[in-house]
């Protein structure tokens, strides 16, 4: 079997990202993923923790490892990502590009 078998090479849209930012995210603060907005902040209004932030990172990239090979968010660049908004920028510019 071909190691490429599970890998989707179809480039996410920018609304895909977000939709899976949302539900990994309203899945590890227990909240309905309709309440969470592209321009909320982790810590001020969703009051995400850094462990919290930490599990996004590590649903994101297992889901992502899937459609782009090797996809990593680099823990120097997590400091950056304030808002639901800066994550899908960041995940949108590095798996699509």
């Amino acid at each position: 079997m071909p190691a490429e078998t599970h890998v989707n090479s179809s480039p996410m849209d920018r609304s895909e990202i977000l939709e899976l930012v949302r539900d990994r995210l309203a899945e590890i603060l227990e909240i309905e993923p309709g309440t969470i907005n592209e321009g909320d902040s982790f810590a001020d209004d969703l009051e995400a923790d850094s462990l919290a932030l930490i599990e996004l990172v590590e649903a994101i990239e297992e889901e992502l490892s899937e459609r782009t090979v090797g996809f990593r968010i680099d823990d120097e660049d997590l400091e950056d990502l304030r808002t639901v908004r800066d994550a899908v920028d960041y995940i949108d510019n590095k798996a699509n590009s």
